[in-house]
């Protein structure tokens, strides 16, 4: 038995030249662009071993394994260069949001924040680090960072593609940016304003797949936002293929948040139009409980934008079970408003009637009646008289239901007693007591 030979050893044997081969011909026939790159980080890396050891190696950290596994399963290599575009029927997201009244418009703008500041790009963050390293660098002409001249013109290339790019192959050189140590400057030279809205949605799949929550939220931040709003702001719509990005941007819901919800709330200029279209995102995708959480705890403790009421209630729409110490969050966010003297949009009271019916029976008897002090000051006259139904027919928190039925059985009493009384001395119906 020892001596027997296994079958088919010699068939293995045979066909493993034909799969090096085949591996081979793959190699040679490999895109033209991947060739250039692995030349010019061949290059680098020989220049930089002759300087100093404590000098950082921009493009060390290029990783020889194959990239990572992709939160979805429609989001590998293979489904991103068979991307065949959007058809011209979605080239705006008209479907996805309501209507927008010009009116609610008008009412959130004025609270605006005068004076914010603009939003910062990619291209503003490392012109503003060249200029810092370089001070002869003048304003006039776009600085181009200190690395080997073939990776410049290299990633020139690529943005001159993903300028007109619509549908097909990405090139594969812009794949390998996740992985690059000065990603930043490398995606810089591609020039990201000037990318295609299809462009754009696959850059999205890809970094939002191949980085970190720290890296995917600065792409978001410095790429992805300015882009949307700009795209807002110029055709009072979004792109599709930008709607969907933004979409694909959620799968990584803490970068998303960081990179795209706080600024822009925090920025003081979200208009109603910007809110609603990434808000029906924030609606449509189911988002972990806890990012939620965190989200609106982040949101109530922040300073207030008329928008940021808007997100608040689509959070509390999701229904999630949130810990008391959001909801004490929440209580004392609306509380701010008590000395108020601006009239508050109607958003305002309709993510408080929010709160109030989705967790009214999650909240302290405190809670409850430091709301009512606030809606004696904040009235809405449809919205509050909602609102104080709401909060008179629940129980307090750590309270049981039937607790709240003993109170309520014990209140229908007291009525009862006191139409007795009420009878008795208008003398619409005989009494015992009377008759003694």
């Amino acid at each position: 038995m020892a001596g027997k030979k296994r079958k088919g050893t010699p068939a293995t044997a045979a066909a493993a030249p034909l799969r090096r081969a085949a591996l081979d011909d793959d190699m040679v026939s490999s895109d033209l662009s991947a060739k250039i790159l692995r030349e010019a980080l061949k290059q680098q890396k020989e220049i930089l071993q002759e300087e100093e050891d404590d000098h950082p190696t921009p493009f060390s950290a290029v990783s020889s394994a194959p990239p990572p596994r992709l939160e979805e399963e429609d989001d590998d290599d293979d489904d991103v260069d068979g991307f065949d575009g959007f058809s011209d029927t979605q080239s705006r997201c008209d479907d996805a949001v309501p209507e927008i009244d010009e009116e609610d418009e008008r009412v959130l703008a004025a609270f605006m924040q005068d004076g914010a500041a603009p939003q910062l790009t990619l291209a503003d963050l490392i012109i503003q680090k060249i200029k810092e390293k370089d001070a002869d660098v003048t304003s006039e002409a776009r600085p181009v960072p200190k690395l080997d001249s073939s990776i410049i013109d290299l990633y020139k290339g690529v943005g001159k593609l993903l300028s007109r790019y619509t549908s097909g192959k990405v090139p594969k050189a812009f794949k390998h940016i996740p992985a690059l140590e000065l990603w930043e400057d490398v995606l810089y030279l591609t020039e990201p304003e000037n990318w295609s809205p299809n462009a754009m949605y696959q850059a999205t799949r890809i970094f939002s797949s191949n980085m970190n929550s720290k890296k995917a939220r600065r792409f978001y931040n410095l790429v992805l936002l300015p882009r949307v709003r700009e795209d807002i702001r110029k055709n009072k719509r979004l792109h599709f293929a930008l709607y969907q990005a933004l979409k694909k941007s959620l799968y990584k819901p803490a970068a998303f948040f960081k990179g795209i919800l706080f600024p822009l709330c925090q920025s003081g200029t979200c208009t109603l139009r910007e809110a609603v279209i990434i808000g029906s995102i924030i609606e449509k995708v189911t988002i972990p409980s806890l990012h939620s959480s965190a989200a609106l705890m982040k949101l109530a403790e922040m300073d207030y934008c008329g928008t940021t009421s808007y997100f608040i209630k689509l959070f509390l729409d999701k229904k999630y079970a949130l810990p008391y110490r959001v909801l004490d969050a929440v209580v004392a966010h609306f509380m701010r408003f008590l000395a108020d003297e601006r009239v508050m949009p109607v958003i305002w009271h309709q993510s408080l009637l929010a709160f109030v019916q989705r967790y009214k029976n999650e909240l302290e008897k405190k809670d409850k009646e430091n709301l009512e002090r606030l809606m004696q000051h904040q009235k809405h006259y449809l919205v509050t008289p909602e609102i104080r139904r709401e909060l008179k027919n629940s129980r307090n928190r750590g309270e049981k239901e039937d607790d709240l039925m003993s109170i309520y059985i014990l209140e229908q009493s007291i009525l009862a007693i006191d139409g007795i009384f009420v009878c008795i001395q208008d003398e619409q119906i005989p009494s015992p007591l009377i008759m003694l």
